[in-house]
C-alpha cells in the first residue's frame, strides 16, 4: 500500500500516515472531534470506526482520559497504529477487529463514545465503490447504523455521551435509533461547506437515559474557516 505522511490539518506538531490509493481521512471526522465536548471528570473514550485514528488523536490534545480505539480494515488500523506512534501517543490503544467483537477487547463502561461510521446503506441499487477498503469505509457492509447505537448504548455509562457525524438526510432515522436505545439526541450541529450550499453534514450529541428534547446550534459554514480549532466552544 502506498503510504504518505501529512499535516494534520492546522493541529501543529501532528502528522498522519495516509493511503492515496486505498484511504484518507475527510474533515468530517475532523469536526467530530473538535465537537466532543471533553470535560475533566473524563476518564475513559471510546472510538468506534476509528479509521487512521484522527479522532483519537485530536482528542488527545484535549484530554488525559483513556483513550480506546477499534478499526476493522487491518491496513487502515496499521495506518492508524503508525501515526499514534510517529506523534508519540503510545497512550492511544487501538485494537484491530470488527466492532462487533468488541466485548472480545473492552469490558469497561464509558464517558464518551465518538463514531464516523459509513454513510450510505447497501441495497440492490447501491452504486458500492470497486475499491473494497473504500467501499467498507463509505456503506454498511460490515457495521450499519442500527449496530452502531446498539453497541454505543450497552457500553456507555448512564449520563454518558454518545457523538455522531453523518448525513443530513439520515437524521430521522438516527432521532429513531437514539430513542430506541436509550441514546436520546441532544444536540444537533449542521454543517455546509458552501455559503450558498445547504447542509449535508450533521453532527449530533446524544446522551444516555437523558431528557428528551434537542437543542438545534446555528449552521457553521466551513468555507473559509482559517482553523477548526475550538470550532464549537460557544456551541455545545
Amino acid at each position: 500500500m502506498n503510504e504518505v505522511l501529512n499535516d494534520l490539518f492546522d493541529y501543529k506538531n501532528l502528522k498522519i500516515y495516509q493511503s492515496p490509493d486505498s484511504f484518507k481521512f475527510s474533515l468530517d471526522s475532523v469536526l467530530l472531534a473538535e465537537f466532543v465536548n471533553v470535560k475533566n471528570k473524563t476518564k475513559n473514550i471510546l472510538d468506534l470506526c476509528t479509521g487512521n485514528a484522527v479522532i483519537p488523536m485530536i482528542l488527545r490534545t484535549k484530554t488525559n482520559a483513556h483513550i480506546d480505539a477499534i478499526e476493522i480494515q487491518d491496513l487502515i488500523y496499521n495506518l492508524g497504529l503508525k501515526s499514534i506512534k510517529y506523534n508519540n501517543m503510545d497512550n492511544i490503544n487501538i485494537v484491530n477487529d470488527s466492532i462487533k467483537n468488541i466485548d472480545n477487547h473492552f469490558n469497561k463502561k464509558y464517558d464518551i463514545i465518538t463514531c464516523n461510521p459509513p454513510y450510505f446503506r447497501v441495497n440492490e441499487n447501491s452504486n458500492v465503490n470497486e475499491s473494497e477498503s473504500l467501499a467498507i469505509a463509505r456503506h454498511e457492509i460490515a457495521i450499519t447504523l442500527e449496530e452502531i447505537f446498539a453497541i454505543a448504548s450497552s457500553h456507555l455509562q448512564t449520563g454518558g455521551e454518545f457523538y455522531l457525524v453523518h448525513r443530513v438526510e439520515r437524521l430521522d432515522e438516527i432521532i429513531i435509533l437514539g430513542n430506541k436505545y436509550r441514546l436520546n439526541v441532544k444536540v444537533i450541529q449542521l454543517i455546509k461547506t458552501k455559503e450558498i450550499r445547504k447542509p449535508t453534514i450533521a453532527l449530533v450529541k446524544c446522551i444516555k437515559d437523558s431528557r428528551m428534547g434537542i437543542k438545534m446550534n446555528d449552521i457553521i459554514v466551513i468555507e473559509e474557516l482559517k482553523t477548526y480549532q475550538n470550532l464549537f466552544k460557544e456551541e455545545i
